[in-house]
């Protein structure tokens, strides 16, 4: 094996260094993803945007750079939208990607893609944002129905204050402001979802609200998307097909000694907003697609774990997707060991631990627990209750550790399914 840290699950470079997902956008039949890249070396420099696309969002295909430094600034982050109209000049249904051109000083800059998004055009009348603040970078770009205009949501740090700025257009080529709001940091993310709006930073941590088309109105207190030790930057699909939202994100900070690619993201998830506990809140599962990946799966259904009696070694392999639904009783423990990395419940503080990252997951009256957990090469993803509680995590697991085992050693819990699905490699 010549590359054993490269993911079986989730999306690495070719080789070089990798961050935030970028232009997320469904066009011409494809999934495309860009990405923060340095095609140069294994650490942060040289910003270009990356692309792949794929037809089902698990299995891709590289293509050429979309962007590349030029004219002394490199390229940083951003997003893509299809402008089905023509409204910007460039074509009916022409790709537009919006992102900050990293010179002295930095702006908001558009290419755009006549053909499929296999190349892209620089456009001399650039930027179309000028520079707004000395910190100002990451547009996302989206339209805004009930108002009939384009919206750009940039981040912008005035004095030593974070925020989001937003901006509107007709033409997606000039952009007033419109407002701001305070207390975000980077790669802003924007988005309408079942009648309720959606505003988050790189950091994950969402406020929901209304959106009028130019101000942001927040209602309720800030939550997480993820409260793992990896996760940063997430942006969802532009133009997804029947209304979905997908969401990837930079699972920042995980660690490929002596490989010739670093970094790697998220596993794509659907995004849904839910009641859970009374709250409206984001809920996260894997993408369906993630069945064509499945090369073998173990069942076992309708089984009480009773103490110093767990399942132990059962399965083996280096790539799991394990769904469970068990019955916990208020003093019982649950360990669930992948690869040698433990998720544990813990029932009578209710909370929920993997590779040292806690989140408190209370199940009600109905002492009902599911989890689903993506486990990689070198990362874990774990999703609990209804998708509200995620924490996605890297780690290098020792090679010899390559099985799955589940154990209660205070009993008192019940397995009622449990779903153990080997990942094609």
């Amino acid at each position: 094996m010549t590359e054993p840290l490269r993911p079986l699950l989730h999306f690495t470079a070719p080789r070089g260094w990798l961050n935030d997902p970028n232009g997320l956008v469904f066009y011409a039949g494809y999934w495309h993803l860009f990405y923060q890249h340095n095609p140069q070396g294994t650490e942060w420099g040289n910003m270009t945007w990356g692309h792949a696309r794929s037809r089902d969002l698990v299995r891709w295909e590289h293509l050429p750079h979309a962007l590349e430094p030029y004219d002394g600034g490199t390229i940083f982050s951003g997003s893509a939208v299809c402008d089905e109209a023509g409204v910007a000049g460039l074509g009916k249904g022409a790709l537009l990607l919006f992102y900050t051109f990293a010179g002295k000083p930095f702006d908001q800059r558009l290419a755009s893609s006549t053909d499929g998004g296999k190349t892209f055009t620089q456009h001399t009348w650039n930027p179309v944002l000028p520079n707004v603040e000395g910190e100002n970078r990451d547009p996302r770009v989206f339209w805004h129905e009930a108002s009939k205009h384009w919206c750009m949501a940039l981040y912008v740090r005035r004095g030593e204050v974070d925020g989001i700025e937003f901006y509107q257009s007709h033409n997606l080529t000039d952009w007033s402001f419109s407002s701001r709001i305070e207390g975000f940091y980077e790669c802003p993310e924007c988005f309408e979802l079942d009648g309720t709006w959606v505003l988050f930073g790189a950091d994950g941590g969402y406020v929901l609200g209304q959106f009028d088309g130019k101000t942001f109105h927040p209602e309720g207190e800030r939550q997480k998307l993820d409260q793992g030790m990896h996760f940063y930057a997430a942006q969802t699909y532009s133009h997804a097909p029947e209304g979905r939202r997908v969401l990837i994100a930079w699972m920042r900070g995980g660690s490929f000694p002596k490989m010739p690619f670093n970094q790697q993201l998220t596993f794509p998830t659907e995004v849904t907003l839910k009641e859970v506990g009374g709250q409206k809140r984001l809920c996260r599962q894997p993408v369906a697609e993630i069945a064509g990946l499945w090369r073998e799966t173990w069942e076992l259904n309708q089984t009480a774990l009773v103490p110093g009696c767990g399942l132990i070694g059962l399965w083996e392999g280096e790539a799991f997707d394990i769904e469970a639904e068990l019955i916990v009783q208020p003093d019982a423990l649950l360990q669930l060991s992948v690869r040698g990395s433990e998720v544990r419940y813990d029932a009578a503080s209710q909370m929920l631990t993997c590779q040292g990252r806690t989140a408190r997951l209370p199940l009600g009256e109905s002492q009902r627990l599911r989890l689903r957990v993506l486990c990689d090469r070198t990362s874990i993803e774990v999703f609990a209750g209804e998708g509200d509680v995620v924490l996605s995590t890297c780690f290098l697991p020792d090679p010899t550790h390559r099985t799955v085992t589940v154990a209660a050693p205070n009993g008192g819990i019940f397995l009622e399914t449990l779903a153990v699905r080997l990942i094609r490699g």
